[in-house]
């Protein structure tokens, strides 16, 4: 049975995107070489990556360019060349390589991948997909890295939760950049 984890990084403040849905703070740390080879070895990782239209948008837009593959170029790789399924009912078509758009049932479609397929699947800079998925128990663990910055206002992930989610730390990393890593698992 496949897993799904959530990789998200959050301001200090908990907030996934900013007033602006600009995630782009999370991108301007300090330079930090153990945080670069960390990105590098988590983004080769197999699997499946999931994402709403906004961020699938957003990743498709920036992934496949010149820049991505110039300045990120293993991570870049990985990006592209993974499977990925974005969940919209307003895109017409997924053009970015090995997409599959789902315009129907998520929650139906993710809780058959995990029970068909197997593969590990990944949800990245994401607040509406993992608030939906986190009440219906279908996340496995989630991995956030806390990024030292105050936004003041922006989104969280789990905007419009209406049910506790009880979790357990597993794991924390400290980066020298400031970064946290928290990983958490849901409680039995």
């Amino acid at each position: 049975m496949g897993r799904i984890v959530v990789f998200n990084s959050v301001s200090l403040d908990g907030y996934f995107t900013d007033a602006n849905a600009d995630m782009s703070f999370a991108h301007n740390a300090n330079p930090d070489a153990e945080w670069d080879t960390f990105v590098s070895s988590n983004a080769r990782g197999g699997g499946v990556l999931l994402f709403g239209r906004i961020t699938y948008e957003l990743m498709a837009s920036f992934w496949p360019t010149p820049s991505a593959v110039e300045n990120m170029p293993v991570v870049a790789e990985r990006m592209n060349n993974l499977s990925k399924v974005v969940f919209s009912r307003t895109l017409d078509k997924a053009l970015w390589s090995n997409t599959k758009l789902v315009k129907g049932d998520m929650i139906g479609e993710i809780q058959k991948m995990k029970k068909e397929s197997g593969e590990d699947m990944a949800i990245l800079g994401n607040g509406s997909v993992v608030s939906q998925l986190a009440q219906c128990g279908l996340i496995d663990e989630y991995q956030i890295v806390v990024i030292p910055v105050v936004l003041g206002k922006g989104r969280t992930m789990f905007e419009g939760i209406k049910v506790k989610v009880p979790l357990k730390l597993t794991k924390t990393r400290t980066f020298e950049n400031g970064n946290v890593l928290l990983c958490y698992e849901p409680l039995a």
